[in-house]
C-alpha cells in the first residue's frame, strides 16, 4: 500500500466532488443530515486536522487539542467542529482543508514503514488496527462517503 496516494485519492474525490458547484448551493442543507456542502467539508477539514495531529503525535509533538477533542466522541467533536466553521467563508473553510492535507503530505512520509504498520499504534482506534487501516477507513473511506453525500446532492440539483 502507498499511503501517501491513498491520501491523494481521497481529496482529489472530494475536490471533484466540489468542483464548480456555485457558491449558492454550498448554504443548502440537507446534503448529509441537515448538513450544507460547506458544513460536510468543514467537517472533513475537522478530520483532516484529527489526521495532522495523529501524524505529529507520532512524531513526538506533544499538543493534540483536536485530536483530544476527537477522542471524546463523535456527538461532542462533529457539529461543535462544523459550528466553529459556520462563520467562515466556502474558501476559507476549502482552504483549511487543502492545508491540512498538504500538511499530512509531509509528516505521513517521515513516519517509518514498521511504526506505519504497527498493530495497536492507536489503540483509541483500536488494538487490532495500524496507522494504514485509519487511512484506509478513517480518512479515505471518509472522504469517500462524503464526497457521495455531495454527488447525490448535485445529482438532485441537476448538477
Amino acid at each position: 500500500m502507498n499511503p501517501v496516494d491513498v491520501l491523494r485519492y481521497g481529496h482529489r474525490t472530494v475536490l471533484k466532488a466540489v468542483g464548480g458547484l456555485p457558491e449558492a448551493d454550498w448554504h443548502t442543507a440537507g446534503v448529509a443530515g441537515v448538513w450544507t456542502v460547506k458544513d460536510v467539508v468543514a467537517h472533513l477539514a475537522s478530520h483532516e486536522l484529527v489526521f495532522v495531529e495523529i501524524l505529529q503525535s507520532l512524531l513526538g509533538e506533544a499538543t493534540t487539542p483536536t485530536l483530544d477533542r476527537f477522542k471524546q466522541g463523535t456527538a461532542e467533536f462533529n457539529d461543535p467542529e462544523v459550528l466553529r466553521r459556520r462563520s467562515m467563508s466556502v474558501a476559507a473553510v476549502q482552504a483549511e482543508l487543502a492545508d491540512a492535507h498538504a500538511q499530512t503530505l509531509v509528516l505521513l512520509p517521515q513516519l517509518p514503514e514498521e511504526l506505519r504498520r504497527r498493530t495497536g499504534a492507536l489503540p483509541w482506534y483500536g488494538a487490532e488496527y495500524d496507522l494504514e487501516d485509519y487511512i484506509c477507513y478513517g480518512c479515505y473511506g471518509h472522504k469517500r462517503e462524503h464526497a457521495a453525500q455531495i454527488d447525490a446532492y448535485r445529482s438532485r440539483l441537476g448538477r
